[in-house]
C-alpha cells in the first residue's frame, strides 16, 4: 500500500467518478482505475462499486476511506513538521439546506484564516445530498432541520448513512416574502392567507419525498407552485412574482438585501436545526470553529443584530 493510492481513493470519492478523478489528478484513468484495484486486491476490500454513471463506496469503503483520511492527514502533519516546508493546508467542507446563517458563519470562518493556506468548501444541496456528502466525507458537517412531520423520516436516514444529527437550536416557522407583498404588513399569517400566492420550494431531485422538503407544510395544497434549486433565484421570484416560501425567519441583509422580510407563521410545528456528522470521527478544530460561529451569529440575530 503506497500513500499516492490512499490519495487517489479519496479524490475518487470525492469526485463521484474515475474519469473526473483522474482529470483532477492529471493522470490517465486507465492508471488511476489500475491503482484503486491494486489497492483494493492488497488489502482485499472492495472499496467502490463501479456502475455507468460512476462509483460508489461500499459500506466496507466507507470506513476504509475514513482511516486513508486519517493517514493522508498524518502524513501532510508530517511533513509540513520536518521536511520545512510551508504551514499544511486547512481542509473544511460543510453542506447545508438553503440558509443565510449557514452562509454568514461560513464568511467568518473564511476570515479568520484568511492569512493562511486553505481549501473550504460550501455546498447548499439536497437533504439526500447533504448526507451523502458526510457519508463520503466530501463534507464534514450537513446543516438541515427536522419536525414532527419529518423526524421519523430523517432520523432513519441519518442513521442509515453512519451519521449522527446533533440539535443546534428551534426556530419558529416563518415565511419569506417581498417588502412589497400584502403579507408582508401582517403581525403573522396563516396557511389559509397564503393560498394566493405563488408557493417557492427547493428541488429534491429523485429524493422528490414531501419528508425530505425544506419547508414546512409542504403537503398543503398549492394552486401554484414553482420549484428552483437555489437561493438567489428564489429570492428573485419572491421578489419578481410576489412568492412566498416557509422556512426558519432568519435573514441577513448584508446576504439578501432588504427587499425580503420574514413574518411569523401562524402554525404548531417548529424547525429543529442542527447538523450531521460521522459518528466514528472526532470533529476538527476548524469544524468546532464553525460550530460555534453558527452559534454566535444566530444569538446575535435573535438579540436584534441582523447583519
Amino acid at each position: 500500500m503506497k500513500l499516492q493510492q490512499l490519495r487517489y481513493v479519496i479524490q475518487v470519492a470525492e469526485s463521484g467518478s474515475l474519469t473526473a478523478a483522474a482529470e483532477r489528478l492529471f493522470i490517465a484513468q486507465p492508471s488511476l482505475s489500475k491503482a484503486v484495484a491494486e489497492l483494493e486486491r492488497e488489502m482485499g476490500v472492495t472499496i467502490f462499486t463501479r456502475s455507468r454513471t460512476g462509483v460508489e463506496l461500499t459500506e466496507e469503503g466507507t470506513r476504509f476511506l475514513s482511516y486513508a483520511r486519517q493517514v493522508v492527514e498524518q502524513a501532510d502533519l508530517l511533513e509540513a513538521e520536518y521536511k520545512g516546508g510551508t504551514r499544511v493546508r486547512r481542509v473544511f467542507g460543510v453542506s447545508a439546506q438553503h440558509y443565510a446563517f449557514v452562509v454568514n458563519a461560513f464568511v467568518r470562518l473564511v476570515r479568520e484564516h484568511d492569512a493562511s493556506s486553505y481549501e473550504f468548501s460550501l455546498r447548499e444541496s439536497t437533504t439526500a445530498g447533504i448526507l451523502d456528502d458526510v457519508r463520503v466525507q466530501r463534507s464534514e458537517l450537513g446543516i438541515l432541520y427536522r419536525s414532527h412531520f419529518n423526524r421519523d423520516v430523517i432520523s432513519n436516514a441519518v442513521r442509515a448513512a453512519g451519521l449522527a444529527f446533533e440539535p443546534l437550536f428551534t426556530a419558529t416557522p416563518h415565511v419569506f416574502v417581498s417588502r412589497d407583498n400584502p403579507l408582508a404588513r401582517r403581525a403573522s399569517v396563516t396557511l389559509a392567507d397564503l393560498h394566493p400566492y405563488p408557493r417557492l420550494s427547493y428541488d429534491q431531485g429523485i429524493h422528490n419525498s414531501p419528508y425530505f422538503a425544506e419547508e414546512l407544510h409542504i403537503t398543503e395544497p398549492a394552486e401554484k407552485s414553482i420549484v428552483v434549486t437555489d437561493r438567489a433565484t428564489l429570492f428573485n421570484l419572491l421578489i419578481g412574482l410576489g412568492g412566498y416560501t416557509i422556512s426558519s425567519g432568519i435573514l441577513s441583509e448584508a446576504l439578501n438585501g432588504s427587499q425580503i422580510v420574514a413574518v411569523p407563521l401562524e402554525s404548531n410545528e417548529h424547525m429543529e436545526l442542527g447538523y450531521v456528522r460521522r459518528h466514528d470521527r472526532p470533529l476538527s478544530p476548524i469544524a468546532s470553529r464553525y460550530l460555534e460561529l453558527l452559534r454566535g451569529y444566530v444569538e446575535a440575530y435573535r438579540q436584534g443584530d441582523h447583519s
